[in-house]
């Protein structure tokens, strides 16, 4: 007679069948965890349950998202967390990130300011004068006091040297520069409207970075030539070595100061003997821009360096950008003293221009 089995135990059979059918979509979620409860309670159905349990919510946890490990998130690169670059350094290419390509007409870079204003003078120079012999203009000349008054500048990098430990500066570039400003007597219709004046200044510069991010960022050695082109007795020109130190401070203020000595020259060919003594011979550039650029005022003062018979000039300099763009700006300028220009260098006069001035960097 066939016998069978007791209904408890046939029970706990198939709560074990039904648990492993369960459980059996979770073998690959449990693996392993759950061949260890089987092996751990073999014939205690209640322990092994448990444990299935724990060890599905473990599997189940471990399959959420988990965060990530406290690792730094990498920088974002792109221009929006590039330095700001500050007027001397994008002036002086001070850290070296202008294009070298040499095809392209991108590596000529502004230099000094270029504008476009029409300028009044108070006094204008209807006679000019030098105590070069003969060097005078007998007849008064016929000019107007209004005129329009141009000057473009720019500079080449001719060579450069990182890392030159020289004196604690850490850079050097050279830089070959071009200066040109013209007057012209552009409503002067009766005269044909000519060229009052032009005055040609070429130089070759020599900046040593110092690296430093505030104070002094460079040392210029300049040799620069300045004359107007014009025949005897109206011809004016100079030759000139200069040092020049370039502060800045908060990425708005800079100053640039700089002393220069004169080449002497032939007595006899000399133009201008006394240009210094009104021209004089050092200057300074102090430069404010508000960090959202929205305006510009440069100051320059000139100066002879004498005790007795002092002479100097001061030009300022303001322009705001307009809807055209930052390339293009409102300019207004202010004149006061000798020296406006090179056929004024010894005639004292106040100017006034307004006009656009165009982008420096």
């Amino acid at each position: 007679m066939k016998k069978f089995n007791h209904p408890a135990r046939l029970g706990g059979s198939l709560l074990l069948a039904l648990s492993c059918l369960e459980f059996a979509p979770m073998a690959h979620a449990g693996g392993e965890e759950f061949a260890l409860c089987a092996k751990k309670y073999p014939d205690n159905n209640a322990e092994r349950l448990k444990c299935y349990d724990n060890a599905q919510a473990a599997a189940t946890v471990s399959d959420l998202p988990q965060p990530e490990d406290d690792e730094e998130t990498p920088p974002a690169t792109g221009p929006a967390l590039i330095a700001e670059r500050s007027y001397l350094t994008r002036t002086w290419n001070l850290d070296d990130r202008t294009s070298h390509d040499e095809s392209k007409l991108g590596r000529l870079v502004p230099h000094r300011q270029s504008y476009l204003l029409v300028r009044k003078t108070f006094n204008a120079n209807n006679r000019p004068v030098s105590p070069a012999t003969g060097n005078s203009t007998l007849v008064p000349e016929d000019i107007d006091a209004l005129e329009t008054k141009f000057q473009l500048s720019f500079k080449k990098d001719i060579g450069s040297q990182k890392d030159t430990n020289f004196l604690n500066f850490k850079t050097l570039r050279v830089w070959a520069a071009y200066t040109q400003q013209s007057n012209w007597q552009m409503l002067n219709t009766r005269n044909s409207s000519p060229f009052r004046e032009t005055n040609y200044e070429p130089e070759l510069i020599a900046t040593f970075g110092t690296g430093d991010a505030s104070g002094l960022k460079l040392v210029n050695l300049g040799l620069v030539h300045q004359s107007n082109g014009k025949r005897f007795p109206e011809s004016r020109s100079w030759n000139r070595g200069y040092l020049q130190g370039g502060w800045e401070w908060n990425n708005s203020m800079s100053i640039l100061a700089r002393g220069w000595w004169r080449i002497p020259e032939n007595s006899l060919k000399d133009d201008n003997p006394d240009i210094a003594d009104y021209i004089g011979r050092a200057d300074l550039v102090a430069r404010w821009e508000p960090a959202d650029k929205s305006q510009a005022v440069a100051v320059l003062l000139r100066n002879n360096l004498r005790w007795t018979q002092n002479r100097g000039f001061m030009q300022i300099d303001w322009s705001t950008p307009i809807a055209l763009g930052n390339a293009v700006r409102v300019h207004a300028q202010l004149t006061s003293g000798f020296g406006e220009s090179l056929i004024d260098y010894n005639h004292r006069q106040n100017t006034f221009g307004l006009g656009f001035s165009f982008r420096e960097w």
